[in-house]
């Protein structure tokens, strides 16, 4: 039994890995794994419930590994697995749900706002459920930290409820996980917005630089970045000058430069030139990613191999707990 720290962490497979993901948390997984016991869950469970289609889906939960290890995952020091690998996750669900009270999932925020979207009718179980399936992914696993965003943080006070819950009625089965708003790892903005921060589910053509992107392609989305009408390159939290603090922070990031050199270094330069030279160094910053990347690509079996590995280590800590769960609700179990 090691004595490290144990994180959850989970990334859905809906939609493309861009700049954001790898500055903003991957980089910082990677980074870790030597401190912590880490395991990385791709929570294809998670992904459906809103609609997706079958063989995008597939693809892109395969393209995620791929690139996860590419980043620098190692399978050697982490466990890195999908979700729908694991029965577990499935299974303890059900049995949370039956201990969560219905006013629990209707108060959290995210599905208030995503069900506002859409007409009540074709909102599905599975997004006002979605909490308690991500309560199981950390409870199986006795988590002590889960890396999340601020729109996270009430899922994860919910997952400590859900595990009290249980806990006060079954007897104590639960470790109670702590929330962690990561402090370092850059914020990156849209390309095409500075104001909102890059996500996947944005559609615009130059909103975002994703891993797999060409050099070309990279360099035509920073052409295009929002700046403004000036002409002074330097760090600003002033809302007009939100796009070049983007493209300075994420300069600021790759290159591990201070901020007096990065200043010093585009004094009397334009825009353009900015433009030209956070591209190039994000070209360079992925070329290694894509070389991997590329390794697993075309080698599928390989891929398949790395993630039956993860999915067995991922169950030879789940089963026994939800085997404990299902004890502790008093079912029977079947004979080995």
């Amino acid at each position: 039994m090691s004595n490290k720290v144990r994180v959850l962490s989970g990334i859905q497979p809906s939609g493309r890995l861009h700049l954001g993901n790898y500055l903003g948390a991957i980089r910082q997984w990677v980074q870790g794994q030597d401190e912590k016991e880490n395991y990385f869950c791709i929570v294809d469970l998670h992904a459906i419930t809103v609609w997706q289609d079958p063989d995008k889906l597939r693809a892109q939960t395969r393209e995620l590994a791929a690139l996860l290890l590419a980043c620098g995952i190692d399978p050697q020091k982490s466990t890195l697995f999908i979700q729908s690998h694991v029965r577990a996750h499935a299974e303890t669900q059900w049995i949370l749900g039956c201990v969560t009270p219905l006013g629990w999932l209707y108060r959290m925020t995210q599905f208030k706002a995503k069900s506002e979207k859409e007409k009540q009718e074709s909102v599905s179980t599975g997004l006002l459920t979605y909490p308690v399936l991500q309560a199981a992914d950390i409870l199986l696993y006795d988590a002590d930290e889960v890396p999340v965003g601020e729109d996270q943080k009430q899922h994860i006070e919910l997952t400590r409820d859900i595990a009290q819950r249980f806990n006060h009625l079954y007897g104590e089965t639960f470790k109670l996980p702590k929330a962690v708003i990561p402090k370092s790892g850059a914020r990156v903005m849209g390309f095409d917005d500075p104001t909102k921060k890059m996500s996947k589910s944005e559609v615009g053509e130059y909103h975002a630089v994703y891993l797999t992107d060409s050099p070309d392609r990279i360099r035509k989305v920073l052409r295009r970045a929002v700046t403004d009408s000036g002409r002074e390159i330097i760090f600003s939290d002033a809302p007009e000058k939100a796009g070049v603090n983007n493209l300075l922070q994420i300069y600021e990031s790759l290159t591990g430069k201070s901020r007096e050199e990065i200043e010093a270094h585009f004094a009397g330069k334009g825009y353009g030139d900015l433009k030209k030279e956070v591209a190039e160094v994000i070209i360079e910053a992925l070329r290694p990613i894509q070389e991997r990347y590329q390794v697993y690509a075309q080698d599928p079996a390989e891929l398949d191999r790395v993630l039956a590995i993860g999915a067995e280590r991922a169950r030879a800590v789940a089963e026994p707990k939800a085997e404990e769960v299902k004890r502790r609700v008093g079912f029977v179990l079947p004979k080995a």
